[in-house]
């Protein structure tokens, strides 16, 4: 790997690590101000909201300027999000404020690697930035549990920081420095030398018109991905996995609670395990998988749909734990391939920004979909064990139905499919 390429997994790790661990102070700030279950289950559609409605134009920001320029100014936003919890807006707002900062920096974090690194090598790179990444989070939400838990809460409520009255707004202070950190790293990442492609401004009509402009390209964008062979069955599954994923992490909070009677301090702990097997998955792919056979993994995202239902029957934490280590591992070595597949025919397409920004839309679309019908069905009596039960329908028969489109594309368009593996074995195709 080129050198520039350890600088982004540190600024990704640090960055990554702070939003995982602000997600656990969000949902304990809620709790402790009396928030009813449904807000704090809106957290997840309200991280996302941004990432729907900024994708026409976030990724051709992110083609516009160096991509390490790009994901500082996100951090920025994400700190700006973090103060104003701490200044006593309501958490919903200020964590969608954090989500606009996530929207803007993910085509630039993805992008980059596409512009930096072969084809050859984007299945290897995905794996140690999804394993790495999910470290973060297994860490991350740690982190956010210990730093609002009895044991470090009241050392940091003893530091009188302004404007900090309880344990979820001291420990949202030490993830401002936590975001800071990556900011610094961000600054380092080298140009990668590509030539950027400049936002298209009509000097005849007003900054309005010309950001409107940017949504034809967009939904051009979009057709083309959704046209391709190979990019449509990996975008349709990314996006079910991370629609899924992103509502999982509260849903895996609401089950131990539940089934286990934990605190959001102890919960939390399981979902860096559901991260661990994650993390052994990824770089279990990226290890074994080659872009060109991505789409081999489908049949596992069948079997995580049915492993996803079989969390009803489990009430022990020695059954818990490794079934959610499995859990995890099948995730990350589905989503890894499937993930680089992608990236690599949004570049040939369209460019690395502009693909990553259509990725995050029908992505984050999912998981606020997903995210505002759980939330609803919360408000309404839905139990925990009863969400779980129709994600893990979801997941296996929208899998099945993805794997029987794939099967379709290589029946009826075997030239087309055949040329575009070629494609995936060439490092000079981009």
């Amino acid at each position: 790997m080129k050198r520039g390429f350890y600088t982004i997994m540190s600024a990704q790790f640090f960055s990554s690590l702070a939003d995982n661990a602000l997600f656990v102070a969000a949902v304990e700030l809620l709790r402790t101000g009396g928030a009813p279950e449904w807000q704090r289950a809106a957290l997840v559609p309200m991280f996302a909201l941004f990432y729907v409605i900024l994708a026409p134009f976030v990724g051709a920001f992110a083609d516009a300027f160096p991509k390490g320029r790009v994901m500082f100014v996100s951090n920025a936003i994400k700190v700006i999000g973090c103060l104003m919890m701490m200044q006593g807006h309501h958490p919903l707002l200020a964590y969608a404020v954090v989500g606009l900062g996530a929207a803007a920096y993910s085509p630039a974090k993805y992008g980059i690697l596409t512009e930096l690194l072969p084809s050859s090598q984007l299945v290897k790179a995905n794996g140690w930035i999804e394993g790495l990444t999910i470290t973060s989070i297994i860490l991350g939400v740690l982190l956010g549990g210990q730093l609002v838990g009895p044991l470090f809460s009241p050392h940091l409520l003893a530091l009188g920081l302004p404007g900090v009255d309880n344990a979820a707004e001291a420990s949202i202070a030490v993830l401002v420095l936590i975001y800071a950190l990556a900011a610094w790293f961000n600054m380092c990442i080298p140009h990668t030398g590509v030539v950027m492609r400049p936002l298209r401004q009509d000097p005849n009509k007003s900054l309005m018109n010309n950001t409107l402009a940017l949504l034809p390209d967009f939904w051009t964008c979009s057709q083309r991905l959704w046209s391709d062979k190979l990019g449509q069955i990996s975008l349709s599954t990314t996006t079910l996995f991370w629609g899924v994923s992103g509502n999982l992490r509260y849903i895996v909070l609401a089950w131990s609670a539940a089934a286990l009677g934990y605190s959001t301090t102890q919960a939390s702990s399981l979902v860096g395990v559901v991260a661990i097997g994650t993390a052994v998955g990824a770089v279990a792919a990226s290890s074994y998988m080659k872009l060109e056979t991505a789409t081999r993994v489908i049949p596992l995202g069948i079997a995580m749909g049915v492993l996803v239902i079989c969390m009803n029957f489990i009430d022990s934490i020695w059954i818990a734990v490794p079934f959610l280590i499995l859990l995890g591992g099948l995730g990350g070595f589905l989503v890894v391939p499937m993930n680089a597949l992608l990236q690599h025919r949004g570049h040939n397409l369209m460019g690395a920004g502009r693909s990553i920004a259509v990725q995050n839309f029908n992505e984050q679309a999912c998981i606020l979909l997903l995210g505002a019908f759980y939330s609803l069905s919360t408000k309404l009596g839905l139990s925990a064990f009863g969400a779980i039960t129709l994600f893990g329908l979801a997941v296996a028969s929208i899998m099945w139905c993805i794997g029987r489109w794939h099967v379709y594309n290589c029946r009826h368009y075997p030239r087309e499919v055949a040329r575009l593996r070629k494609i995936a074995r060439q490092d000079d195709s981009h």
